[in-house]
């Protein structure tokens, strides 16, 4: 397989510019995997050089599930007016609704989780080793690792996608930042459920 065709499959299957795949292309030696590995962290560098933008504009979308049980409003943000009308966008907006209504995410993200409940949390993990015989130093570590998973559990952009379990949201919406050169971020979303 040539240049071009390996090109022309790391651009169909990330979406990033021409330009960029060919670089990922020759510094990766050829090799299609490690093209995109090399994307997916320049991309997640240059997400964070946006975090910063402010958003403006965006959509509220909603979700209500079949069995008419579910359901899930979002408010999600982008830069410009142009970008919150795309398909582009309100297909990631409908995305994002599917998954709060399959994961129970309880936050956005770990910045929006009161100290309280964390410490609460801390406190029922700590308890149930109260008992055990292993050093302190153990335990603490232990305690840091559920937290992680409680925050995996409960914030939405740890949360893996659940149509692809190798990415968290906050990748899926990194990669649609990179790809539309535009800032976006989840405002607040609330889900119903009877």
């Amino acid at each position: 397989m040539n240049e071009i065709e390996k090109i022309k499959i790391i651009r169909e299957e990330t979406g990033i510019s021409l330009i960029e795949c060919q670089k990922a292309c020759r510094e990766a030696e050829g090799d299609i995997q490690r093209a995109k590995e090399i994307l997916r962290k320049k991309g997640q560098a240059l997400a964070t050089k946006k975090v910063e933008r402010k958003t403006g504009e965006g959509i509220v979308c909603s979700y209500i599930h079949q069995n008419n049980k579910v359901g899930v409003l979002l408010e999600i943000r982008c830069e410009s007016d142009f970008m919150a009308r795309s398909e582009e966008f309100k297909i990631l907006a409908k995305e994002i609704t599917l998954q709060i209504a399959a994961m129970r995410p309880l936050f956005i993200s770990d910045n929006d989780i009161p100290e309280e409940a964390l410490e609460k949390e801390r406190e029922i993990i700590q308890a149930q080793f109260q008992k055990s015989e292993k050093p302190k130093e153990i335990i603490d570590k232990i305690v840091e690792g559920k937290i992680a998973s409680y925050f995996k559990e409960n914030c939405l952009l740890f949360q893996p996608w659940i149509k692809d379990e190798t990415k968290k949201i906050k990748e899926l919406i990194d990669e649609k930042i990179v790809k539309t050169g535009e800032n976006i971020t989840i405002n607040r979303f609330i889900r119903y459920e009877i």
